[in-house]
């Protein structure tokens, strides 16, 4: 058995929405690094101009092993090609340091991710989509804000402005984590290691998410056999209040569906409605769950549902001829 037909295997027995997709391993750059990248492809035969393709990445300090083979699965499934890549400096990208969270390196892996896409002719690059969850469900609005070149985008309990989660996470708090990201920048300076802060923790912690959902949900969501490092570097506490990705969203051309969790803890659900209400086409989804609940069980069925839905509608079926 080959290694694409066993890790297919593998992939199957773990999520049976993969038993008729097949997944295989890839790599594109992004300034001068190597960002790996999962590729699945349906079943069906491809098209003459290549197939429909959704292009998907995680959120805080996540890596693609963290459930998104899940939706991208499903998304293949439906007659999609799914491309599921890390940002650089985390999972198994290049980079160095690593664990360093930079917004605008990761919004030109975005950028580095479509041009890949674009030149390759196993993908329609005029049927590209972008899916996005928490953090970079805020990275595809700031990104399809800027690509008008874009079919559909999908933000998944998205984070949509800094200036609000930073505060909403309690005014102690925040002034422990924004000392560690002066530790760490000051560090950066003179040439030392990142301070790295965890991503999740129990309440009361130093992790940037100590909600009490937090820590259990993110660890539910990562493979027993995948090994996930629990820090990012501090410093990105520095800029993450001045980046409101939700605020773009009235530059964005293409149709936008929003998933949002209604008891979300983590990016409030009041910010997406509002980027929602600012995006000319966009399509909203609440669910009365918490952020971590859409990865799995009958949240992420239904969630998952409704995306391959709006998919299908916008990259799958023939647009009018007055187009």
């Amino acid at each position: 058995m080959s290694a694409t037909s066993a890790r297919a295997s593998a992939d199957a027995a773990a999520n049976p929405a993969a038993a008729d997709v097949r997944r295989e391993d890839a790599s594109f750059d992004s300034w001068g690094e190597r960002c790996a990248c999962w590729q699945f492809w349906p079943a069906q035969e491809r098209p003459a101009s290549g197939y429909p393709t959704v292009l998907l990445a995680h959120g805080f300090g996540g890596i693609r092993e963290a459930a998104l083979d899940h939706f991208a699965a499903r998304f293949a499934r439906a007659g999609l090609a799914a491309v599921v890549f890390d940002y650089r400096h985390f999972g198994a990208s290049g980079g160095q340091p690593r664990q360093l969270l930079d917004i605008t390196r990761q919004l030109q892996d975005w950028a580095a991710a479509l041009t890949y896409l674009r030149a390759r002719p196993e993908f329609d690059s005029g049927r590209l989509a972008l899916w996005g969850s928490s953090f970079s469900g805020g990275h595809v609005l700031a990104t399809a804000a800027r690509d008008h070149g874009l079919a559909a985008v999908i933000a998944q309990v998205p984070f949509t402005d800094g200036l609000i989660n930073l505060p909403a996470l309690g005014l102690g708090h925040a002034l422990r984590l924004v000392r560690a990201g002066l530790i760490d920048q000051v560090g950066a300076w003179a040439g030392r290691p990142p301070y790295p802060v965890k991503v999740v923790g129990p309440p009361g912690s130093l992790a940037v998410m100590n909600t009490p959902d937090a820590e259990p949900g993110y660890r539910a969501i990562i493979p027993e056999d995948v090994h996930w490092v629990d820090e990012v570097a501090a410093r990105i506490v520095l800029r993450v209040g001045s980046y409101r990705p939700g605020r773009e969203a009235g530059a964005i051309v293409c149709p936008v569906l929003f998933c949002i969790a209604s008891q979300d803890a983590v990016t409030p659900p009041a910010t997406a409605r509002r980027a929602a209400e600012r995006a000319p086409l966009a399509e909203v989804r609440e669910y009365p769950i918490g952020h971590f609940d859409i990865y799995r069980g009958e949240p992420f069925e239904r969630a998952v549902a409704d995306e391959v839905g709006f998919l299908r509608r916008h990259l799958l079926e023939e647009p009018p001829v007055s187009a």
